[in-house]
């Protein structure tokens, strides 16, 4: 990632500084000149309109532990944050996240019954506005949707959410309306492979594939060559419409023998007794972790061997560094890593297994609300000057946000390419 001292250009810098201290962490003024090549007294003046912008802040970095003149420490603002939405089949997940990486709060609505679009948008609403009376000091800088079906890229049209029953629906522009927000809503399974390339286990690699397993099925995201790869019209990474059996067993498209007809969460919960239950990921794999039934572990056989045909499949024709699995498919893999690992070998070529590695996702039950985020935030990221006009300033939570923030740490000490 190069920069460039043209003063026509300064928009892109103020980009290029943003988006390293947003996706890399807090970062020395010394190490942001070593990324950009830039020159010192550039990268002070785009620091210096950034934290101006209320988009940085400069801390003094600890003496004790420096040899020589410290330069000073760039951090993301904790002050502006984003909103991350994930409607599913049985609740509306509403996240605040900050720019500085931090999930700050996440609120699950549930739901008696799979939400219509317009329920969805009213519930949502009722949410955001609940969170904006609360809120003090912060600034919002639009609305992230993470959602469990196709969406057109060119306008954020829902085009078919199965499970949730949602065909040709404007959920973007609806929920604009009824917050007064920006609003970006894309696929949520595209939405986790980016945040797990940013922030969690994909981190400096170029080509990923990310698999997640929820309450509406399973969706796939790509990362192909360091850039999503998301098809003509937004709806490539469907890996749960993958044909993997002869069954009759049909899945959320009506389609007969599929991966989201062979490996489902419910027929996990049904084997454990658990069906009905609220359980999340997390629970899931406990359970499957501490059962000793031969009618729990047979299923668990049975749904690790049809997920490797899709991931062998995927592996022979796209040669990613990494596999994530996220939601009940983790679960899944904890269960039994080596079998999955060694069926998926079974059916690729030598050369290309020997370089993917098949991994859970590092941030767990907050991928998709970063994911969301970092959708709200990419306007930011793109043009710092021009978005930073347009937000207002508003509260987002009424206590401080040192006694919200998560103790997980979602960057990793590598800055982006």
């Amino acid at each position: 990632m190069q920069g460039n001292n043209h003063d026509d250009v300064r928009r892109h810098n103020l980009s290029i500084i943003l988006r390293l201290v947003h996706r890399g962490g807090a970062t020395s003024r010394a190490q942001l000149t070593r990324l950009t090549g830039l020159n010192r007294s550039t990268i002070g003046a785009l620091v210096a309109e950034l934290a101006e912008h209320g988009l940085v802040e400069e801390r003094t970095p600890d003496p004790t532990k420096l040899a020589g003149r410290p330069s000073p420490i760039v951090a993301a603002s904790g002050q502006v944050v984003a909103i991350a939405v994930n409607p599913e089949i049985d609740a509306i997940t509403v996240g605040v996240v900050a720019l500085s990486g931090e999930v700050y709060r996440t609120i699950r609505r549930a739901t008696a019954t799979s939400p219509t679009a317009t329920e969805a948008v009213q519930l949502t609403a009722s949410i955001v506005a609940d969170l904006r009376r609360e809120m003090s000091e912060y600034s919002i800088v639009g609305i992230g949707v993470a959602m469990p079906g196709l969406v057109r890229a060119s306008d954020g049209l829902v085009r078919h959410a199965p499970h949730l029953g949602w065909v040709d629906e404007p959920f973007c522009d609806l929920l604009a309306a009824a917050t007064g927000l920006p609003v970006v809503v894309a696929n949520d399974a595209s939405l986790g492979a980016s945040a797990e390339r940013y922030f969690g286990a994909g981190q400096g690699m170029t080509d990923l594939i990310y698999l997640n397993g929820g309450s509406s099925g399973i969706g796939g995201g790509l990362i192909v060559g360091g850039v999503v790869a998301g098809g003509r019209a937004g709806y490539a990474g469907e890996f749960g419409h993958t044909r993997v059996s002869s069954s009759s067993r049909t899945d959320s498209a009506g389609i007969a023998g599929t991966l989201e007809a062979e490996v489902t969460r419910d027929a996990l919960l049904e084997v454990l007794g658990l069906r009905g239950s609220e359980t999340d990921a997390d629970a899931l794999e406990r359970a499957l972790l501490a059962s000793d039934s031969p009618i729990v572990h047979a299923e668990v056989a049975r749904q690790l061997d049809f997920l490797a045909v899709a991931l062998a499949s995927a592996v022979n024709v796209l040669n990613p560094q990494l596999i994530v699995l996220g939601g009940f498919l983790a679960a899944l893999h904890a269960a039994d890593p080596d079998r999955l690992s060694r069926a998926v070998a079974a059916r690729t070529l030598g050369a290309a297994f020997d370089e993917v590695q098949i991994a859970p996702a590092l941030l767990g039950s907050n991928l998709l609300t970063v994911g969301a985020a970092e959708l709200a935030f990419e306007a930011l990221l793109l043009d710092p000057q021009e978005i930073v006009g347009n937000i207002a300033a508003q509260p987002v939570l009424g206590v401080r946000a040192a006694e919200l923030v998560a103790a997980t740490n979602l960057h990793d000490p590598h800055l982006p390419d």
